[in-house]
């Protein structure tokens, strides 16, 4: 929490962007880490000016939504400082508007940062769309011909549908 936003990066911002309910959210903790604030300060400011935060700005997960969200990233454990209430998440409409209302520098230069890593994001997003449909194209194409070409079309279809995580492993590795 104590960190500048001009110590952020574009990336580091990247890693705590997810995938939920088809949209890009960052979860409350994350945002409120970014934005130099505690969670509930965050929350509290949300639920403060309701009104500027509809359903596609910001939601709060479900037990099933939150438990598949846990897989993928580091969090505490119940009854060890962890969250009693399941977390609000934001999209990137709800992450500028928190800006506004925690009214702070901080939150203003640091929004900017979250805008550009979900635009990124939804740059590398529509470049994948494209490829995936020159791959089509590319099939059709080769119906009926080579099945190693396929084979190669199916392998780099998979490799695009998977992202390998940059996080690293936390803990030990039983053989």
């Amino acid at each position: 929490m104590g960190r500048k936003s001009t110590q952020l990066s574009i990336p580091e911002i990247e890693n705590r962007i997810f995938t939920v309910r088809n949209d890009k959210i960052m979860l409350d903790s994350d945002l409120a880490d970014l934005y130099g604030v505690s969670t509930k300060q965050l929350n509290q400011q949300a639920k403060r000016h309701r009104g500027r935060f509809p359903r596609d700005f910001m939601f709060r997960l479900s037990k099933e939504e939150y438990s598949l969200l846990r897989s993928q990233i580091v969090t505490s454990k119940k009854g060890r400082g962890g969250r009693r209430y399941l977390p609000f998440v934001f999209t990137e409409h709800g992450a500028i508007m928190l800006a506004s209302v925690l009214n702070s520098e901080r939150a203003v230069e640091t929004s900017i940062l979250v805008v550009r890593a979900f635009v990124r994001f939804r740059e590398m997003f529509s470049g994948h769309k494209e490829i995936a449909r020159k791959l089509s194209e590319l099939e059709k194409r080769l119906a009926g011909h080579d099945s190693d070409i396929k084979a190669i079309l199916s392998a780099i279809r998979q490799l695009m549908a998977s992202p390998v995580s940059k996080k690293r492993k936390i803990g030990f590795e039983h053989s």
